[in-house]
């Protein structure tokens, strides 16, 4: 066998490895994992399964309490709420996704790129993501709308930007190890180019890595969203959403119904727990067979 053979397969067990760690992720993991499949099956399905239309206003009908009708009753302008919850989970988990797969995207694309050029590459690269992370993501995002308007557009790319470097910090702190262990140099003899090591090596055995914590920040980026949307800066109404639900149901609990905001409230705690506690799973067994 020869020595690029042996590394390869040294280098392909060592990535499969690690993506059996990553599947175990325990009896914890897995009941977050399934809560987070529950929401988004009803995000994917809300549409037939919200009992009565999100938007349908019955004014006769404000706070109402639960009943055969509205399982969970009614906001100040008569919808239901559950039916506004299960149309609201398509905006909470749509946000997020578009944040942090547009960050992940790019963090690991500098990251990568950083390690494996090095030099002053690297050190322009790690100079801009240290003056960018020092920039809180939320303001930037409340800059953003006041720049470009109120929505979620605006907001998804302003927290993408901000997200960036928490990817890429990590990021590259694992591939630069990774860089450094004997078979990236036995490839380098072997005359492999930079580009293949780099995707077809190096990428592979951090991608747990890079999954754990763009789970982490799937977290972060429903709270930033949510709370945009509970200071009128995120979606806009009369789109349902669990952030402005909470926000709108504010002035419920002054008049002694505080459902509306309770119920989206619950909602967004449970999804964010079940959010940190798999990828706090991920990054366990990533670690464990690091």
């Amino acid at each position: 066998m020869s020595a690029t053979a042996a590394v390869r397969r040294t280098g392909a067990r060592k990535a499969g490895r690690r993506a059996r760690g990553a599947r175990g992720i325990g009896p914890s993991g897995w009941v977050a994992l399934g809560l987070l499949g529950l929401v988004a099956a009803c995000a994917l399905l809300a549409p037939v399964v919200s009992p009565q239309a999100p938007n349908a206003v019955d004014l006769s009908g404000a706070y109402q309490s639960s009943s055969g009708t509205h399982l969970l009753g009614t906001d100040a302008s008569g919808r239901d709420l559950l039916s506004r919850l299960v149309a609201g989970s398509r905006t909470a988990l749509i946000g997020p996704f578009l944040v942090v797969t547009l960050s992940t995207l790019l963090g690991t694309v500098l990251a990568l790129a950083a390690v494996w050029f090095g030099g002053w590459f690297d050190q322009v690269v790690v100079r801009v993501v240290d003056a960018v992370f020092a920039f809180p993501g939320l303001l930037l995002a409340i800059l953003a709308t006041a720049l470009f308007g109120s929505g979620l557009p605006a907001a998804v790319v302003a927290l993408s930007i901000a997200y960036v470097p928490y990817i890429a910090r990590i990021v590259r702190s694992a591939a630069l190890r990774e860089r450094n262990l004997p078979y990236i140099a036995a490839l380098r003899v072997q005359g492999v180019h930079g580009l293949r090591i780099a995707l077809g090596h190096i990428l592979p055995n951090v991608s747990g890595l890079i999954v754990a914590n763009a789970t982490l920040a799937f977290g972060f980026a429903l709270m930033d969203l949510a709370g945009l949307s509970f200071i009128g800066l995120g979606v806009q109404p009369p789109t349902s959403d669990w952030g402005a639900t909470v926000g709108t149901g504010m002035a419920g609990v002054l008049q002694q119904h505080p459902q509306e905001a309770l119920y989206a409230g619950v909602l967004i705690v449970i999804t964010v727990g079940a959010v940190n506690t798999l990828g706090d799973r991920l990054t366990e067994r990533w670690e464990a067979r690091s």
